[in-house]
């Protein structure tokens, strides 16, 4: 039976990855984007194909979501605000897409008991990441900081994701993955909100300076593109991680500054490495966690093997693509 599946942010990074994976299982496919930070061309690749369709929607109409939703068989959630850079200029936006974009489409789903895959984020785990001694599991608690610390609104609009997402698997019987995701890596992501990977390749392929916030050694985990998707695919089609979180990303740990040395050998580059604190890019106060490495001994339980590339496989695609 051939499935039909509904990508909400279908026209982002994630999401035309998503598409395309889905179109090439067989499934009937519709982006549902907005354009505000997607883009059309992402889906280039899918353009008069019979089988898929790009839907321009809001997820905080809820009509709309509705009808997006009404008829098909499996919803993946990946609409919301995006990037750090973004989560500091707008911050009522982010609020309001992440927390009622995910309301709208689980009540929606709820209506036919629809089976949806919502995506989260790991800046759930929030400063627990700069205390790590051990990776970070779903069971593990969370500390944020102060309201008044701009960075963490994010962070709490995911967590009240995932309790809404429970919620609605608890109370109203809704079939519902939590994906937990860390930094995923890959073609078509872009440098302009923030993110880091990007933003050193175009850096290094110009000649410009790499600019590194704070001093380099807090580290981060990078997930290929390619990994997240399957495992997104293979969770939404696993009855035993309906109503569960899930962590979905690469445990293979790298600081900040060495990640900028390695770009800059990979694209051959002169371009110096430089410093800048935290406060002189995203104001005084703003705070950020050391560490942030993924346990991911409960996915692995749940599909068996998962890929999880190097960072070198993945930065020798993406300074080609470059």
């Amino acid at each position: 039976m051939t499935l039909r599946s509904l990508v909400t942010g279908g026209a982002g990074f994630i999401g035309s990855h998503l598409c395309e994976a889905l179109i090439a299982r067989g499934d009937d496919v519709v982006a549902f984007d907005d354009l505000s930070t997607g883009v059309a061309s992402n889906l280039d690749a899918l353009t008069g194909n019979s089988k898929f369709r790009l839907q321009i929607g809001d997820v905080l109409e809820a009509h709309a979501v509705n009808d997006a939703v009404s008829g098909v068989d499996r919803v993946y959630h990946l609409a919301a605000a995006v990037g750090v850079k973004l989560v500091m200029e707008q911050p009522i936006s982010t609020i309001v897409t992440n927390t009622r974009g995910t309301e709208n489409v689980l009540a929606a789903c709820a209506q036919n008991s629809t089976r949806v895959l919502i995506t989260s984020s790991s800046e759930v785990y929030g400063k627990m990441g700069s205390a790590q001694t051990k990776p970070l599991a779903e069971s593990d608690d969370w500390r944020l900081g102060a309201t008044a610390t701009r960075r963490w609104s994010y962070a709490c609009t995911k967590a009240l994701d995932e309790f809404l997402a429970l919620g609605y698997h608890d109370q109203r019987a809704l079939p519902v993955v939590i994906a937990r995701l860390f930094n995923t890596v890959g073609p078509r992501q872009r440098a302009n909100y923030g993110m880091v990977i990007p933003a050193f390749v175009q850096a290094a392929k110009a000649g410009r300076p790499l600019i590194v916030h704070g001093d380099g050694t807090q580290s981060r985990c990078f997930n290929h593109v390619a990994d997240t998707i399957d495992v997104l695919v293979r969770l939404m089609e696993c009855s035993a991680a309906i109503g569960h979180v899930v962590n979905v990303g690469n445990d293979q740990e790298i600081t900040i500054g060495e990640l900028a040395a390695k770009i800059v050998a990979k694209c051959a580059s002169q371009s110096p490495i430089t410093h800048l604190p935290y406060g002189e890019v995203y104001g005084v106060g703003f705070e950020d966690m050391e560490r942030r490495t993924p346990d991911l001994t409960k996915v692995r339980g749940l599909l068996g093997a998962v890929r999880t590339r190097s960072i070198d496989e993945t930065l020798a695609r993406l300074v080609t693509l470059e």
